[in-house]
Parts: C-alpha cells; structure tokens; sequence
C-alpha cells in the first residue's frame, strides 16, 4: 500500500492537476492537499524532480499570479479586486 504522497506524486507525474483534482481523486479535503505539496516538492527534489506550479489567474482581468509562493488559492486579484480567480494547478517534471 502506497502512501498518500506517494499516490499524489504518481496523479501529478502523469498529468497537471489543480488541488481541487487531487481531493476528488484521492478523497481527501482540499486543505489536506495543500498542506503535502511542500513536503512533496522537497522530496521530488531530492529524485531530480521538480513540482511544477501553473499560477492562478484572474477570469476578469487576465492578472497572473506568477510571484506567488503560497501553493493555495488566492481570495482576491490585487488589480481589479474581483474574486473570480482560477486555481493554481500542479505537476512532477
């Protein structure tokens, strides 16, 4: 039996998945799922990999969270102020 990271690491080795992806598939709360990616991207580190962070994105004025260093979610775009934001997604390049 693998473990939960090890399961994690295999989904995001095999394609981009946003957090919300990860709960549904491993039935787990999407809080559980931020709190194993920096443990994650330290330990693909160490087998000479990387977790790959796709950055938010405003849906209203295109503003890119690409500074960002939290793997969660941000609650609102600093241009617009609107909360229409898309999820940051994952991958193990």
């Amino acid at each position: 039996m693998r473990t939960l990271r090890q399961q994690m690491i295999t989904l995001l080795s095999h394609g981009v998945c946003s957090a919300r992806d990860l709960s549904q598939m491993l039935r787990i709360q999407e809080k559980e799922v931020y709190s194993h990616l920096s443990h994650i991207a330290r330990s693909v580190f160490s087998q000479r990999h990387r977790l790959v962070v796709i950055p938010s994105q405003c849906l209203v004025c295109g503003y890119l969270f690409d500074k960002r260093k939290r793997f969660t979610r941000p609650g609102r775009c600093p241009r617009c102020k609107g909360e229409r934001i898309e999820e940051p997604r994952f991958q193990v390049v």
